[in-house]
């Protein structure tokens, strides 16, 4: 799987959220200020090319539909992040964050309480 710009990314999140959308849409959902239309359209036929959407035609309209699962790209991207800074080990990205972000005891408890809820 390619990995995506920022830009790409943002686009992507809002087509995740509204699970379809045409140019028009996803140029709503962009905060002030918002780029040009032909920006977005640009970028979504990027993320076409790199087989992160399709579209079906609505008359003259494209509606984009996210073909890549956003559990997929981001479990992508969390294994290049650990393989890059932290030669692979789970464990050490877990302690980085632990160390660095001051999390509790409890916090921690209660994460693995979720995650093993939803192994259940």
């Amino acid at each position: 799987m390619k990995q995506l710009t920022k830009a790409e990314e943002d686009i992507m999140k809002i087509l995740w959220q509204l699970q379809e959308a045409s140019v028009v849409s996803i140029l709503e959902q962009i905060p002030e200020p918002k780029p040009a239309y032909n920006t977005v359209s640009t970028i979504v036929r990027i993320l076409e090319e790199k087989e992160f959407v399709n579209y079906r035609k609505e008359g003259r309209i494209h509606i984009y539909i996210p073909i890549v699962k956003k559990s997929d790209y981001s479990n992508q991207s969390i294994n290049k992040l650990v393989d890059g800074y932290f030669q692979g080990s789970f464990k050490s990205l877990v302690s980085f964050f632990i160390k660095k972000n001051d999390i509790s005891l409890e916090e921690m408890e209660a994460a693995l309480k979720e995650i093993n809820t939803e192994e259940e």
